[in-house]
């Protein structure tokens, strides 16, 4: 679809009928060149199971980490299988951060003319 013909389409919806406009827009019809900058969302947490186990181990123990060896494995092999996962979930998102987005829409700038 070339130029013109969005263009035609747009004025048609701009024009008149019956008296009143079918389209007004508030704002200009062109794309900013800039994203909003958004923190992402975080994960909910994991391991806590483990992590209030190892607590109170080491409450019950004085906080003497030889006795409480085995939840202290156990706590720190959940917290690499979390972190593993975790990495899986970002590499497949295929989504640019928005200081990304910005850094390349600097780069290449939207036309500035309202279509």
């Amino acid at each position: 679809m070339s130029g013109s013909v969005i263009q035609e389409k747009v004025a048609k919806l701009l024009s008149r009928q019956n008296g009143k406009p079918v389209l007004r827009p508030i704002k200009p019809l062109a794309l900013k060149n800039e994203v909003a900058s958004r923190k992402l969302k975080k994960g909910e947490a994991t391991c806590v199971t483990e992590m209030s186990l190892l607590l109170a181990c080491w409450k019950q123990n004085n906080f003497n980490n030889s006795v409480c060896s085995k939840e202290v494995s156990v706590f720190y092999t959940c917290v690499e299988k979390a972190q593993n996962k975790a990495k899986e979930k970002q590499g497949t998102q295929g989504r640019l951060l928005p200081k990304e987005a910005n850094t390349l829409l600097k780069r290449f700038p939207n036309l500035s003319s309202e279509i």
